[in-house]
């Protein structure tokens, strides 16, 4: 009766079990996973927002597949603000990022065709991927004092079925940017094998200093890229920390023509489930100003987190932090004298604190935890002191 596309194994996960059991007894848990800003403290002004969604238009149905047009020109603001040009035009709405993704699916690959995405990475693109019944295709991200895109092994994964190659910029959860060689290098190959580029900017209002020097060459933005197709994503969720409101778009660029085709097919797309609601397209222009507040809080409890988590990882334990340049998210590195998630596991069970184990991202090695910079400072201090309490053990 079901489709194979959603036949997903339910088995929880040891981890997942080992979380609702602790629950169960009643036990205190230190959540480092918390990714959801609207649940982590921070002053958000509740009236204006409201009030945004209150305009009297919203009690009249226009639709328009592209989504309305001052909405796209307040997209197009945004990104006039850090002198990125944005034609209005060139912007695709849609309710949220997982919806502009499966656009930019249907758009680019048919049944069984194939997109390179990076490892690690969000595993919501599996998901994705199946709904779409696209293949994906993993490129490896490498690490040695920062990280980079593994370009030989990417242009080794091409094959007659590759379509698109998907970037997140910065990277979730490594908090890596894209650098401008690398970026030169992508668009060279999408143009040889005639791919288009699909990235994920969600994070990029979330830079902060990293050790490396690659935070000198970063990519700001892909939106005015004009020598090969490229759909560049992101929305309010994390822009104006406002995941609740699912208003995300699609900026389209490229050559003249292949972008004449790839909006119109998008335009099709669109008009089929006009799924963006009237309420927060009239709010685009407000909500996206009040995001202001929200990104200026976000970074310096970002900051505060992570000063705190490398002094005290400076004390001396057997574990450090990975560099980065921005997100919401540190890596971890323990001891390799047992898996990711029998890490997690342990700390939650001997030390009451949970994080996310790295192979829930795709990382293809052992001993990596990923804990969420977000929770709010008493809440982060007292989980990272746990866990340096309890790796030091190892030492």
């Amino acid at each position: 009766m079901f489709s194979p596309r959603t036949n997903w194994p339910r088995t929880p996960n040891p981890l997942a079990v080992a979380l609702a059991e602790r629950r169960a007894q009643g036990l205190p848990v230190v959540d480092l996973t918390e990714s959801n800003p609207t649940l982590a403290g921070f002053d958000y002004p509740r009236e204006a927002i409201l009030e945004s969604l209150a305009n009297p238009a919203s009690m009249q149905y226009e639709p328009s597949p592209r989504g309305l047009r001052p909405a796209r020109e307040a997209i197009a603001g945004y990104y006039a603000e850090s002198g990125v040009r944005v034609d209005p035009e060139s912007v695709i709405l849609a309710a949220g990022t997982s919806e502009a993704y499966s656009h930019a699916m249907r758009l680019l690959a048919g049944p069984g065709d194939e997109i390179l995405c990076p490892s690690p990475s969000y595993p919501l693109f599996d998901f994705l991927a199946d709904i779409n019944d696209v293949k994906l295709v993993h490129y490896p991200l490498a690490y040695d004092h920062g990280w980079r895109i593994d370009l030989e092994r990417l242009h080794a994964l091409f094959g007659d079925r590759s379509r698109a190659i998907v970037v997140v910029n910065p990277n979730n959860p490594t908090g890596s940017y894209l650098s401008r060689e690398e970026l030169a290098t992508l668009i060279e190959l999408a143009r040889s094998h005639d791919l288009a580029l699909i990235v994920d900017e969600v994070f990029r209002d979330y830079a902060w200093a990293g050790r490396s020097a690659r935070g000198a060459r970063r990519v700001v933005s892909t939106a005015e890229i004009d020598s090969c197709l490229t759909l560049t994503l992101n929305g309010l969720s994390k822009l104006s920390a406002l995941p609740q409101m699912k208003l995300a778009w699609t900026v389209v660029s490229g050559p003249g023509e292949v972008v004449a085709e790839a909006l119109w097919r998008l335009e099709v797309i669109a008009d089929t489930f006009l799924s963006v609601a009237t309420p927060v397209q009239h709010g685009a222009a407000a909500l996206l100003k009040q995001g202001e507040s929200l990104r200026r809080q976000i970074l310096e409890r970002i900051r505060e987190n992570l000063a705190f988590l490398d002094n005290t990882l400076s004390r001396g334990a057997a574990m450090n932090r990975l560099d980065a340049q921005g997100g919401w998210y540190a890596i971890l590195r323990l001891p390799n004298i047992r898996s990711d998630e029998e890490w997690a596991i342990e700390l939650l069970q001997a030390a009451g604190v949970y994080v996310h184990p790295g192979h829930f991202f795709g990382f293809p090695r052992e001993g990596y935890l990923v804990v969420s910079l977000l929770p709010e400072p008493q809440r982060f201090r007292l989980g990272i002191e746990k866990i340096h309490r309890h790796v030091a053990k190892f030492s």
